[in-house]
């Protein structure tokens, strides 16, 4: 294809599908080029284990689908994407069998924190009725607040370190366990500034939506944002790396899904010595050790809340979750790691054989790091769900080097795109309150290492392309 057009994307991930479905819902003439035979990027599914069980390669859980205030307005359910809601959103299970779940219903979840009913009530009512708001400044880049109160007092607390927020909230030991559960979503060490923004987020997302995921695999989210594309004229070309920006058409804009590592790898574009030095000084934070699970039964976990739940987290004191986050972030490993689980099958049938069951977790471990961690997530669950090695049929295991030979955009394990610490949370790639932008005018970035970062929600393809049609196209 050696035409013209008016904008082409490179990376065809939940981000780089979004900044093209903007552009070409604006009339623009767009394709989008990825080096994959299938479009997905980290979000994409397939047979690891045994015929017939479909696990998730990368994201398993999308907290973040159904409050992304831009995949709201698609018609992804008429292009095949359905949506399971779990039960309970996600739990967390304790050493002595007891678990607390975060219902959909505040309330219902309130009424198991003892002491800490009424301030976590009032805490999560204010959030969800206040996220329409709230929203759209949380998920952009930074700038102006479009209601500056409510963002204020959601910010007072946001940017506390999880450590201090919980100890200034919550008086007993398994709220505070509960709540690191979802802000050690992060990656973060729990004692940095910012790192509660992410357990507020995810538990008002989980009131507010729930916390679904896709029917038949997370690639369903992919596909369905490709075929929306597709259905309005975009062309995707798949197995197509891109090494040399002189190797695509001739177009007014380029936006690119691809961290800055990759990004400083392709030739002919015009950054200039001073931002690749900043582009090359942006850094990734801790990788993940993944296991997918064939399993002969459902997880005989001993609350039935997990029984329940499509995400469990574990940690079974804030103590271990700390010591966890804070090793992992040093450069070391740790025996009891915090785990993240999902457990598809219990809701959704079509990924097993009949009867049978999958299962997704990771632990987050040093950047790079190779360590086999398979004993020491399965010891974790098996404190929580005793019985649950025996039901093993078989699993497949990747390390840091092995997700981002699957998919470079991870490096060495980075799920999320680069470190969301305070330094980068808001000025990812560099800082700049146009972040998408780069010298060369006709450059963009457009990936999770942009505003507002990890997780799948299109927001910064959104944001990216929106930039760019501003600057050429208006």
């Amino acid at each position: 294809m050696s035409k013209h057009l008016d904008a082409i994307v490179v990376g065809s991930g939940p981000n780089g599908l979004a900044a093209a479905i903007y552009l070409q819902q604006k009339g623009l003439s767009t394709a989008i080029y990825e080096q994959a035979s299938e479009v997905g990027g980290a979000c994409r599914s397939g047979e690891l284990t045994l015929p017939g069980y479909i696990h998730d390669l990368g994201s398993a859980i999308h907290p973040l689908g159904m409050a992304s205030p831009f995949f709201k307005t698609l018609p992804l359910d008429e292009y095949g994407l359905e949506w399971v809601y779990p039960d309970i959103p996600f739990a967390h299970p304790f050493a002595d069998g007891s678990g607390i779940a975060a219902y959909q219903d505040i309330d219902q979840t309130a009424r198991q924190l003892g002491r800490d009913q009424h301030t976590y009530f009032e805490m999560m009512n204010w959030l969800t009725e206040n996220w329409a708001d709230l929203e759209g400044d949380i998920l952009s880049p930074m700038k102006l607040p479009n209601h500056p109160i409510k963002m204020g007092r959601f910010g007072m607390s946001a940017l506390l370190p999880v450590t201090t927020f919980s100890n200034l909230f919550f008086k007993e030991e398994k709220t505070r366990a509960f709540f690191y559960g979802a802000a050690a979503h992060s990656t973060l060490p729990l004692t940095k500034l910012a790192s509660a923004s992410f357990g507020l987020v995810l538990h008002g997302v989980a009131h507010k939506y729930g916390w679904p995921f896709p029917r038949g695999g997370a690639k369903n989210i992919a596909e369905s944002l490709a075929a929306y594309y597709r259905s309005m004229g975009g062309i995707v070309f798949r197995d197509s790396p891109i090494q040399d920006i002189n190797e695509l058409p001739r177009a007014e804009a380029y936006l690119f899904d691809l961290t800055p590592k990759q990004l400083l790898n392709i030739k002919g574009t015009n950054f200039g010595e001073g931002y690749r030095k900043r582009l090359e000084n942006y850094k990734y934070g801790k990788g993940v050790f993944k296991i997918d699970w064939a399993l002969s039964e459902p997880i005989p976990f001993l609350s039935e809340e997990c029984r329940k739940a499509g995400t469990i987290h574990f940690g079974y004191s804030t103590k271990e979750i700390e010591n966890s986050a804070r090793r992992s972030g040093k450069g070391y490993v740790t025996p009891d790691p915090y785990v993240l689980l999902a457990q598809h099958t219990i809701f959704d049938s079509s990924r097993a054989p009949k009867g049978k069951h999958t299962a997704w977790a990771y632990c987050h471990v040093p950047n790079g790091d190779e360590t086999d961690m398979t004993p020491f997530i399965e010891a974790q669950i098996e404190k929580a769900a005793p019985g649950f090695k025996d039901l093993i049929l078989a699993r497949h295991t990747q390390t840091t080097s092995q997700m981002e030979a699957w998919n470079p955009n991870l490096v060495g394990g980075d799920i999320n795109g680069g470190l969301q610490d305070i330094s980068q949370l808001f000025t990812r790639p560099v800082a700049s309150f146009t972040p998408y932008n780069t010298p060369d005018k006709r450059v963009y970035i457009c990936s999770s290492s942009t505003p507002p970062g990890g997780g799948v929600h299109g927001m910064c393809g959104y944001n990216a392309a929106e930039k760019a049609y501003s600057d050429h196209f208006k």
